[in-house]
């Protein structure tokens, strides 16, 4: 028997982690009926699958076992594992009418082609936000990095638009770069946090205090940037040409030499990007 319209509101989560937990529940919240939760043989008792099935209720079952009757299966396991989950599920079910989707923000659709052979309609969609541990973040206003076949796109879009974020179509050959603007904007700038982190504890400043410390500074700085973008955000010794101070904080960071380098290799970028005072000076004493 057909499904009904709503009944067609239907997924399955292949590798239920962090970002297919945060998934699973903003689409439940939107009306998705969550049909499985597929993982490995041994998570199915797991307290954090087990705790999510309660919370969407879905069924649990493994690669080999989960009948596939939703209307689309949404895989969200490591970039490197895609590919083999993808021909697993080719050879086990029959596509033909099902959409399918990955989350990675390096790989394109083709990576499941073999689902494309038996009949799917596939995509990548990449949500572009951080997903850790200690939080759920809903959807709201977050960009996914969106390409694949247009069937599987338009759903994706539909999709997307339910959730709150906005769909990015993202040109094929252009994946890694996008995926490597994000980490830009995430993990980097946990390095630089954590660099942050050692020259503070080189000054004498515990790592506690250094976020207090640093809050202010860094909240004024990105809204500065997210408003008015870099040129206008940026303040301080580099803007004024101050090359004196420049020569200081690099002799004192010889203590920490990764940070040392960290801070060539970004006052580098803004010289050469942005304005600024003593351009010629600042570049040799940053050789």
């Amino acid at each position: 028997m057909p499904r009904t319209p709503n009944e067609q509101k239907t997924v399955s989560i292949v590798g239920p982690g962090r970002l297919g937990t945060a998934l699973a529940l903003n689409l439940y919240r939107e009306g998705w009926a969550i049909d499985c939760l597929v993982v490995r043989p041994e998570s199915c008792r797991s307290l954090a699958v087990c705790r999510l099935a309660r919370q969407v209720k879905a069924a649990v079952a493994t690669l080999a076992g989960f009948p596939l009757e939703s209307r689309l299966a949404w895989i969200t396991v490591p970039d490197d594992a895609i590919a083999k989950v993808a021909a697993r599920l080719a050879k086990y079910h029959d596509w033909r009418g099902k959409t399918a989707f990955h989350s990675s923000g390096a790989l394109t659709s083709d990576v499941l082609s073999p689902l494309r052979d038996k009949g799917a309609s596939v995509a990548s969609v990449h949500p572009g936000m951080t997903f850790v541990s200690k939080s759920v973040p809903n959807m709201t206003g977050v960009p996914f990095g969106v390409e694949g076949d247009p069937q599987a796109v338009r759903l994706a879009k539909s999709i997307v638009a339910e959730l709150g974020g906005r769909a990015i179509t993202i040109r094929k050959e252009n994946k890694v770069l996008y995926h490597a603007f994000d980490t830009f904007a995430s993990p980097l700038l946990i390095a630089l946090m954590t660099a942050l982190e050692q020259v503070g504890e080189a000054a004498g400043i515990s790592r506690t205090r250094v976020r207090m410390m640093a809050g202010p500074l860094l909240r004024r700085t990105l809204d500065n940037y997210l408003q008015h973008g870099a040129a206008p955000a940026l303040s301080g010794a580099l803007i004024r040409g101050d090359v004196t101070t420049i020569r200081r904080h690099l002799e004192a960071l010889r203590a920490k030499p990764d940070a040392r380098r960290a801070y060539i290799a970004l006052a580098k970028i803004v010289v050469k990007e942005l304005v600024v005072a003593n351009r010629a000076e600042l570049e040799r004493a940053l050789r």
